[in-house]
C-alpha cells in the first residue's frame, strides 16, 4: 500500500466532518517488528510484546534504532507537552503547577482536582463546558477510594482535564469559540498543529481523535525524541522551556504520587518524562539525550521493563531505575515471574 502523505506545514488541518480520517492502513509496518518485552512466568516465556524504540544522542543523532521508528504513530499522552506549549503560544499566561496540571494526565487525586476546579473558577468557567468524558480517577488505589466515596465519573476527574481547562481558558480570553474548541480547525487547535510539527522537525503524518476527544497529531518516534529534546534545550523564557521547567519542578501534577513520570522527573535531575496511553513513552534528559517507543500492542504492562532498559543503555542508573521497571507476575498471590526488557 502507498505510504501516508503527510501534510505540509503551511497548510491548516482540515476542516472537522463530522469523523476523522483514520490513520492510513501502511502507518503499520508488514514487517513485525522487535521483541522489546517478554512475558516469563515460572521460568517460561508465555508471551511477548513488539515494538519500536529509538535513542537520540546528546548531538540528535540517532544511537540506537530499533524497529521502524521514522513510520508515524500516535503519542497519544505524550504530545501534551506540546499542547501545552501551543496553548501558551495562543497567549495564556501559566506557570507552575497550573502549568504543569495542563500538560498531564494526573492520576485523579484531590490536588489534580482541585487544582482544575480552581481554574475553571479563575477564568469564570463552568466545568460543563469541559468535552473531555466523564471518568473515574486513573490511579488504581485512587480509584477505589473515590469510589468508596459514593462519587460517580466526572469530567475534572477524567485524567486530561487540566489540558481541557487550559484549552477553554485561552479561547476566553481570545474571544474564540469555546463550543468548538477541540475541532482541528479551531485557531487553537491550528496553532497546537504548528508547535506539533516545529517540535518534531516534521509534518503532522496524520490527524485523528485522542481517547479525551482532542486532535492527535501523529508523527514518527524520531519526531517524538526531538520534541523531547527540543523543549529541554529550548531558551528559557520560550513557551518550550517554559513547560518543561513546570514538569520538571511539579511532577506530581503531570502524573501523580504514585506514577514512573514523577519518580523520574523527581529522582532524575533534569529528565522531562511523559507517558502515553498505548504504551507509548518519550523522554529527554537535561544534556539532549531523549528516547521514544511504541509497544506494538498498546500493552502499558510493558512499559516499565522496556523504559528502564532504555535509560540503562543511555547510562543512567539508580533505585529509580529498578523501580520503574520492576513489573512482577503473580500465580496464587506470590512472585512467580516478571515481565523483563528484552533487547
Amino acid at each position: 500500500m502507498p505510504a501516508p502523505q503527510p501534510s505540509q506545514p503551511s497548510q491548516p488541518p482540515r476542516q472537522p466532518s463530522g469523523a476523522e480520517q483514520p490513520a492510513p492502513a501502511s502507518a503499520l509496518s508488514p514487517v513485525a517488528p522487535p521483541v522489546l518485552a517478554e512475558v516469563v512466568r515460572s521460568g517460561f516465556v508465555e508471551g511477548r510484546h513488539r515494538g519500536s524504540l529509538v535513542v537520540l544522542g546528546a548531538d540528535g543523532a540517532v544511537q540506537l534504532a530499533l524497529g521502524d521508528v521514522t513510520a508515524p504513530v500516535f503519542p497519544r499522552s505524550a504530545n501534551k507537552p506540546m499542547q501545552a506549549a501551543g496553548v501558551l503560544r495562543a497567549g495564556l499566561d501559566l506557570a507552575e503547577e497550573r502549568l504543569a496540571l495542563t500538560s498531564a494526565s494526573h492520576s485523579g487525586e484531590p490536588f489534580h482536582r482541585d487544582l482544575v476546579r480552581k481554574m475553571l473558577a479563575e477564568y469564570g468557567l463552568d466545568p460543563a463546558l469541559l468535552q473531555c468524558p466523564p471518568d473515574l480517577p486513573l490511579d488504581a488505589e485512587e480509584r477505589d477510594t473515590y469510589l468508596a466515596s459514593g462519587a460517580v465519573p466526572d469530567r475534572v476527574t477524567m485524567n486530561c482535564s487540566g489540558k481541557h481547562t487550559a484549552m477553554l481558558a485561552v479561547c476566553a480570553q481570545r474571544g474564540w469559540p469555546m463550543e468548538t474548541y477541540l475541532d482541528p480547525g479551531h485557531p487553537l487547535q491550528r496553532t497546537i498543529h504548528r508547535v506539533v510539527e516545529e517540535a518534531a522537525g516534521e509534518p503532522v503524518a496524520a490527524v485523528g481523535t485522542d481517547g479525551c476527544g482532542a486532535p492527535l497529531m501523529a508523527i514518527s518516534l524520531v519526531g517524538l525524541a526531538r520534541a523531547f529534546r527540543s523543549f529541554v534545550g529550548a531558551e528559557p523564557g520560550t513557551p518550550q522551556r517554559r513547560v518543561a521547567d513546570a514538569m520538571r519542578a511539579h511532577p506530581e501534577y503531570v502524573a501523580g504520587t504514585r506514577r514512573a513520570d514523577t519518580w523520574l522527573m523527581r529522582e532524575v535531575p533534569g529528565s522531562l518524562s511523559k507517558m502515553g496511553a498505548e504504551a507509548v513513552q518519550a523522554l529527554a534528559l537535561p544534556d539532549g539525550r531523549a528516547l521514544a517507543f511504541k509497544v506494538e500492542d498498546g500493552a502499558v504492562r510493558a512499559l516499565g521493563p522496556v523504559l528502564a532498559r532504555a535509560l540503562t543503555l543511555m547510562g543512567v542508573e539508580g533505585p529509580v531505575v529498578d523501580r520503574v521497571g520492576r513489573a512482577p507476575l503473580l500465580g496464587g498471590g506470590h512472585e512467580v515471574g516478571e515481565i523483563r526488557a528484552a533487547f
